[in-house]
């Protein structure tokens, strides 16, 4: 008995305790803890709709009931989404690409170290041997008699070029474009087959839009034909680096390497475009791809089939983005277009009338948001051509007629290639005029030879001679033109004297011959 009072009460104190508690929380008008809330649940008081004074579950409870259809699927057909009928369709002309390469390496492992360099000369007294490489890459059937279109990076350089077909025959092919200011090529088989190839057909890449599927088919890592889906995640990106005219496609399709030079489809089985770089840490898919737009694509594809090379209009002015100062000092509504800061003494934006100081917005009604879009734009449209240009000059807007056109005399006749047991062999050279200066970012009032290309393991590569390089003195000698440089970088000399132009820093080197 006396423990039953001892239990009744410790509990009759805690229930003081937790009374007294619960007036003190009122009291302070502080929010009740869950435990301290009463059994009974509160009362609701339900909102009445405007106009009436019944709660909105009476009236919910009155009112007729909707009547709901459901399309229940009757088969698996109804809810099953696949892309195979578009995978069997355009797989068969993706093939994979094999580029062998034969590199001069040296048999010293001191070789690359610059002190071993400069203490014997720039020359090394290990004699160098062959090694063979080889890259591998993907590529696109785009003509039944053989035509594949590939990446420039994944060709290049080549000695060897074979590739794959989805039945696993081999075939040998020829390279008979290298572009690498798209970072295209265009091979052709060696020997014609009996029947014709499967084949892609382009798409106009203009008409994507961001959201659209895709599929993106390669040979990642070499194991073998790959399917991936994704989206049109961008369109008309920059700053990739990937190639001269920046324009690509992006998409969440998986990319890797390998996938180079393979196909980005739409869902009608055409070609969008070409995969060609990821941005990427690991070095694997992050879901960022590029893929170079299908109307670039067939430009370089055409030049191919024709066997010649690419001549591509040009401006003849230079341009700048429009930042958000400019934007506002030059009264655009927008930090969009490109702001023309030189224009060539002649070429096409001489003739249209352009001056310094003009905002370009729109080429053939399409708007011109950067000089890449300009560029591209440009380099996509026939020779013979004239373009409408939409031109913000001074606040007002004006439209100006741009004859699309090569640069005077087409390709350079006067270039050269140097070849022999020089220290220049493997060195291309051409002289300098207007279209190439607007092309390597010179002023167009330079003059000399400038390094259109150095062959990779060549002597000129060894020496660090580089594309892009204006060589203005050979040993004292002035360079007006390739023949001049030509005849001097053929001779063989003790040492070279050379002072050349880089990025606009003029740089003096002296090297052994």
């Amino acid at each position: 008995m006396a423990s039953s009072r001892t239990v009744l009460g410790i509990v009759g104190g805690v229930g003081v305790i937790l009374l007294a508690g619960w007036f003190a929380l009122d009291e302070h008008d502080s929010v009740n803890p869950v435990f301290n809330q009463p059994s009974e649940a509160p009362s609701v008081v339900e909102p009445a709709v405007v106009g009436t004074e019944a709660p909105v579950s009476q009236m919910i409870a009155e009112a007729p009931a909707p009547e709901i259809t459901r399309a229940v699927p009757s088969s698996q057909d109804q809810v099953r989404l696949s892309f195979a009928p578009v995978v069997s369709a355009v797989a068969p002309a993706v093939v994979n690409v094999y580029a062998t390469r034969v590199e001069q390496r040296s048999a010293s492992p001191f070789a690359n170290d610059p002190f071993f360099q400069r203490f014997f000369g720039g020359r090394t007294p290990y004699q160098s041997r062959p090694q063979t490489s080889q890259s591998l890459g993907s590529g696109v059937i785009i003509d039944p008699s053989g035509l594949i279109l590939t990446n420039s990076h994944v060709v290049s350089g080549a000695t060897d070029i074979r590739i794959a077909l989805t039945d696993r025959r081999e075939l040998g092919v020829e390279l008979v474009l290298d572009d690498p200011e798209t970072d295209l090529a265009v091979l052709r088989l060696s020997e014609p087959e009996t029947e014709p190839l499967p084949s892609l057909g382009f798409a106009d890449s203009d008409t994507l839009e961001v959201g659209d599927l895709v599929l993106a088919i390669g040979n990642p890592f070499g194991v073998g034909q790959t399917v991936t889906s994704g989206i049109v995640s961008a369109l008309a990106r920059t700053g990739v680096e990937a190639s001269d005219y920046e324009f690509f496609i992006q998409t969440d399709a998986a990319i890797n390497p390998g996938n180079s030079g393979g196909a980005l489809v739409d869902l009608d089985g055409n070609l969008v475009g070409i995969n060609t770089a990821i941005f990427s840490r690991s070095g694997g898919s992050v879901g960022i791809g590029f893929a170079i737009p299908s109307n670039m694509a067939r430009v370089v594809a055409d030049a191919g089939s024709r066997g010649g090379d690419i001549v591509r209009p040009w401006l003849g002015a230079r341009l700048q983005p429009v930042t958000p100062e400019l934007a506002e000092s030059l009264q655009l509504s927008s930090p969009s277009g490109a702001l023309v800061n030189e224009v060539a003494p002649t070429g096409p934006a001489m003739q249209a009338g352009l001056q310094t100081g003009d905002v370009i917005t729109a080429i053939d009604g399409v708007p011109v948001t950067t000089p890449a879009t300009l560029n591209f734009r440009l380099a996509t449209m026939p020779l013979g051509t004239e373009a409408e240009l939409s031109v913000v000059r001074r606040g007002e807007t004006v439209s100006l007629n741009l004859p699309v056109e090569a640069p005077s005399g087409g390709t350079d006749v006067s270039a050269t290639t140097i070849e022999g047991n020089t220290r220049f062999a493997g060195a291309t050279a051409e002289t300098l005029q207007p279209a190439l200066a607007e092309q390597y970012g010179l002023s167009y009032e330079a003059s000399g030879v400038v390094i259109t290309d150095v062959a990779a393991s060549s002597p000129a590569s060894a020496m660090g001679l580089a594309t892009g390089d204006v060589i203005l003195t050979l040993n004292g000698i002035e360079i007006e033109n390739a023949e001049t440089f030509s005849q001097l970088a053929s001779q063989r000399q003790r040492v070279w004297e050379i002072v050349l132009q880089r990025n606009g820093r003029v740089i003096r080197t002296r090297v052994s011959g």
